[in-house]
């Protein structure tokens, strides 16, 4: 089988340099285990945070060892009665174009496919991201309809997802994105208001004229500078759900020092970070109602497609370098 190894640590922007392709022997499945074909690898921002040798919530990456990630694929041997051949699994697991998996692994669920969605979309809005969407936005969010909801990184994977979902059940939607491009993406899929960060020398300004009466809401990707601008403008009992902070990835070690926090104290705001699948009680609903969105057209998955196990590293380098709309994906 074929793996995609770290080679060596990166220093800021990951570049091709530190990754390598081996192919290795094929493993041997013990009891109650499952070896799953890669059909879908999915391309996360999260996945930066594994190549630096510090603590996370994942074990940081070992040198010469595969890269994690969150993969889609097809069990084409099973010692699991519980997931024969042919059956759809995505679950957490390596940049391996076959591994082993087990009902334990972490994340694991099965893939059954809406007849006309696109397989790839259930590594996409339809399935991890759509899933880290509507839990950021309703479980630790708690957005109401009528609520003033803001997004950073709109543009994104996830960023794009919860600004669709929040205008389904009927908030006021805010964008920050890092282009024009990227601000006239969101406009189409239904934001009510997209800013360009790079084009305004006071953001803050700019969200207030969207935003007259406050934020009640926000999804925040990207932390940093762009949360120390939102914190002062947030509502009386306000929510931020902090889903990533995708400013610091590439510099974990000058972390920038957000000066606005009191805001926390003074409008009794509740931040929190979160991790998806620490809410397994709530992902049938959110299944089912990502379906529902995507069938009704208030949902367009937005999808940057590349094709073939080997083009992970340069699709991951691509998303690290701000290069990239929507959720990056790789079929195998």
């Amino acid at each position: 089988m074929r793996q995609i190894v770290l080679a060596r640590r990166p220093v800021g922007v990951p570049v091709v340099e530190d990754f390598r392709l081996e192919e290795t022997a094929m493993p041997e499945l013990g009891d109650g285990e499952l070896l799953v074909r890669m059909r879908v690898g999915s391309v996360d921002p999260a996945i930066r945070g594994f190549l630096d040798d510090r603590p996370s919530y994942i074990e940081p990456v070992a040198i010469d060892a595969p890269i994690k990630g969150m993969s889609l694929g097809e069990v084409v041997a099973s010692r699991n009665a519980d997931y024969p051949e042919g059956t759809l699994v995505r679950a957490f697991a390596t940049w391996s174009d076959h591994y082993v998996l087990s009902d334990q692994s972490w994340g694991i669920e099965k893939v059954q496919p809406q007849p006309g969605a696109d397989l790839h979309h259930y590594m996409g809005a339809l399935g991890p991201v759509g899933l880290t969407a509507w839990v950021g936005l309703f479980t630790i969010g708690e957005a109401k309809p009528g609520e003033t909801v803001v997004v950073s990184a709109a543009a994104g994977a996830t960023g794009s997802t919860v600004g669709q979902i929040a205008k389904a059940v009927g908030c006021n939607v805010i964008g920050l994105v890092g282009s024009e491009e990227k601000a006239q993406v969101i406009r189409d899929l239904g934001f009510d208001a997209a800013i360009d960060y790079r084009a305004t020398p006071d953001i803050a300004a700019e969200i207030a004229k969207a935003a007259p009466d406050g934020v009640d809401v926000f999804f925040d990707n990207v932390g940093g500078e762009t949360l120390e601008a939102v914190l002062p403008l947030m509502r009386l009992h306000g929510r931020v759900a902090v889903c990533g902070m995708i400013g610091q990835y590439n510099d974990a070690d000058h972390p920038f020092g957000v000066k606005t926090l009191w805001q926390l104290v003074v409008n009794r705001i509740k931040m929190q970070g979160f991790i998806t699948f620490d809410y397994p009680e709530v992902l049938a609903q959110a299944q089912a109602e990502l379906d529902g969105w995507v069938a009704e057209g208030k949902l367009r998955p937005l999808a940057n497609l590349r094709d073939g196990f080997e083009s992970l590293p340069e699709a991951f380098i691509d998303l690290m370098s701000g290069r990239t709309i929507g959720k990056t994906l790789v079929r195998i």
